[in-house]
């Protein structure tokens, strides 16, 4: 009787393995609720129709599917599902199935989540996650058991093998996968094994950066433990010393259950092992049950069995591939945006949002046009810039330019909606931001005190988050050129958002500075090199930030500084407090109740550092945002900034001074964009 029990269990354990899902628990899961939708949503359609869609693409050779859902924000979702690269296409697709379940039970209601298992992640977001290094999440997990022997040579080795993967598995790109696993041996009887793995879309680059920041968190968290991983947005690194990978492409044993103390800022969670089914001998005692008898019974039951499971996961398949139909024909739709048509409004819509360019929906009023706000049938509330004539740029420029720049999305980015271009109108149309501009808040006595020193910090690292994505992380390299108080806007929650980021410059990959005889800018804010010679680069920025940071500190005016304190301009001031080892003076007097004093001297140090007069010993801005997060980066000592120059434009280049522009309101940003060449990337 034990031989059939054996038999019979060894049956449905073969055809479980054909035709089942792989059960297990999630590593971790992450909902973050900056955002969240409704049951009965238009975003919760979409969001069911992308996780068929993933499900439905998991048995990809690649293991990698980056889909986007729905046609009108805010309601588009963008997802993907990313497979351990030694795994083949069958665990794949099980993992995703269970991952795409799991996940909306976890996530019942944020618009964005992620969710990690042991052979495939997925991940959604109401914001574009597709081809750009992200790091504003890592999970750490250890094992519990310590190398007793040579942790020093243990922790060498790992380093100097993790080096070696990162390089494989950032050049490697066998059917699109960034992926490597590496063997090194310890000592006789242990070894060490390794794993790498990068987002496809990364460049080779990006891989190799993101890995290379994962290693000394790996070490960190992890020293002389016997396994770790450090799982990122964009890349994860794993090593344990028993063989957890299959270079033949099979399923990898997972490692013995142990439980993993906790370690910031999520749980360990090491693998878990079920029990293994070893072969077992049996033999028939008297009164046992003849051979004849057990093949007679066993075979028709698994026959049996075989049938009702290959029709079982025939009907899914089928249901699931009618699924996938529909979501393709709904994708097809909602593809990125690649035609100027799908962005182009009409004039008359447009002057029927506005009430005819009426005087009383004018919000502002610049060298380059004017600003209204409109209301369109739908409700949806817009602000329109509608240009001069003699903006100085073609139509096909025109067009092609704003196509490129809607492309960028960004929670810290004003969306560029679309365009109108008929006979000499030349208009753009963003969406509308309630709460008006910074400047409103920071530098009026009153409305400054509802910008508490949590909601200040808050600004300053959304505006460098996107400075980092306009730098770094687009699809262009834009250069803004104009940034200033007046051009970050808040949302209902105070969120900044930088407009008049799109038509200021526009760089390829490869390209960091140029030079212009046309300066468009506002005098206390524009670098050096820029103000004087027509030098600008993405450092141009970096000075302006730095700008930026000290007004929002201090609640005073950099431009106008000397006026209100018969004092020196506000670098300078900032810098002799800096010198002196009083910097705390400079933050504004409402703050002084409630501050966080490392946060505050932290941001004084970026500052100071970002308005140095060498372009070259100012940080770029992925470095000043990781300082920003907290992170353990060392920040050098600033030197003395450059003299301000005041808007005085004696012998200096031809000058559009944006802050000339008077404004009604600065609901919407009113300053001026320079409409220049395009540099494809």
């Amino acid at each position: 009787m034990s031989a059939l029990i054996i038999s019979t269990y060894f049956c449905l354990f073969c055809i479980l393995c054909f035709c089942t899902r792989i059960r297990s628990n999630p590593l971790y899961h992450w909902c973050p609720d900056t955002a969240t939708y409704s049951p009965n949503s238009t975003y919760r359609s979409n969001l069911k129709q992308l996780l068929i869609a993933l499900s439905s693409n998991a048995s990809r050779e690649i293991g990698f599917y980056d889909p986007m859902v729905g046609r009108g924000l805010p309601n588009t979702v963008y997802g993907l599902f990313l497979c351990r690269g030694d795994v083949n296409t069958d665990v794949c697709q099980q993992c995703v199935e269970n991952a795409t379940t799991e996940v909306l039970q976890r996530c019942p209601k944020e618009k964005g989540a992620a969710i990690w298992y042991d052979y495939c992640t997925i991940r959604y977001s109401n914001e574009s996650i597709h081809s750009r290094p992200e790091d504003s999440f890592t999970l750490y997990i250890a094992n519990v058991q310590n190398i007793t022997d040579e942790p020093n040579r243990f922790k060498q080795l790992l380093e100097e093998t993790m080096n070696e993967i990162t390089s494989e598995a950032a050049n490697s790109n066998p059917s699109g996968k960034r992926f490597a696993t590496k063997t090194a041996h310890f000592t006789a009887s242990v070894s060490l094994y390794t794993l790498a793995q990068c987002m496809p879309y990364l460049t080779s680059g990006d891989c190799d950066n993101c890995l290379r920041n994962a290693i000394p968190q790996l070490i960190t968290c992890c020293d002389s433990r016997k396994g770790g991983r450090v799982i990122g947005e964009s890349c994860n690194i794993w090593y344990e010393i028993y063989p957890f990978f299959n270079s033949t492409v099979a399923p990898p044993p997972p490692p013995t259950p142990v439980q993993p103390p906790l370690l910031s800022p999520t749980p360990n969670i090491p693998p878990v092992q079920p029990p293994l089914l070893s072969p077992s001998t049996t033999s028939q005692g008297n009164g046992g049950i003849s051979k004849q008898v057990i093949i007679a019974i066993v075979v028709p039951i698994a026959v049996s069995l075989v049938l009702v499971f290959i029709g079982f996961c025939f009907l899914t398949r089928r249901t699931r591939k009618k699924a996938y139909d529909a979501v393709n024909k709904e994708n097809d739709e909602g593809n990125e945006i690649s035609s100027v048509e799908s962005l182009q409004y009409e004039l008359n819509t447009i002057a029927l949002a506005t009430n005819n360019f009426s005087v009383d929906n004018k919000i502002g009023e610049g060298g380059f046009g004017s600003v209204y706000k409109g209301t369109f049938l739908n409700g949806q509330e817009i602000a329109v810039k509608r240009l001069s004539k003699n903006s100085g740029q073609g139509a096909n420029e025109f067009k092609n330019e704003v196509v490129l720049v809607a492309k960028l999305q960004h929670r810290n980015l004003v969306r560029l909606l679309g365009f109108c271009l008929e006979g000499e109108e030349k208009i753009l149309v963003y969406e509308f931001v309630p709460n008006k501009s910074l400047d409103y808040f920071i530098f009026d006595s009153e409305k400054r005190q509802m910008l508490d020193w949590s909601n200040r910090y808050k600004i300053i690292r959304g505006i460098a988050r996107g400075l980092v994505y306009l730098h770094e992380d687009s699809r262009l390299r834009i250069i803004h050129r104009d940034l200033k108080t007046s051009n970050i806007l808040l949302d209902e929650d105070m969120n900044p958002k930088i407009s008049d980021f799109g038509m200021a410059r526009i760089f390829g990959v490869n390209q960091f500075q140029g030079n212009t005889n046309r300066i468009v800018g506002t005098y206390g804010y524009m670098s050096p090199e820029y103000a004087m010679h027509g030098q600008f680069s993405i450092k141009s920025d970096v000075f302006s930030f730095g700008v930026l940071v000290l007004e929002i500190i201090s609640s005073k005016k950099n431009s106008s500084f000397y006026q209100s304190d018969g004092a020196e301009d506000l670098l300078s001031y900032a810098w002799k407090l800096w010198r002196d080892n009083r910097p705390l003076e400079l933050m504004d007097l409402t703050l002084q109740n409630a501050y966080v004093r490392n946060e505050v001297i932290r941001c004084i140090q970026i500052g100071l550092l970002c308005v140095q007069e060498d372009a070259d010993e100012r940080p770029d801005m992925a470095s000043i945002l990781l300082a920003l997060n907290g992170y353990s980066a060392t920040l050098v000592v600033p030197r003395q900034p450059p003299f301000f120059i005041h808007s005085r434009t004696q012998s200096l280049p031809e000058v559009q001074d944006s802050d000339k522009s008077t404004s009604t309101s600065t609901a919407f940003s009113t300053n001026n964009v320079s409409i220049t060449e395009l540099y494809p990337r």
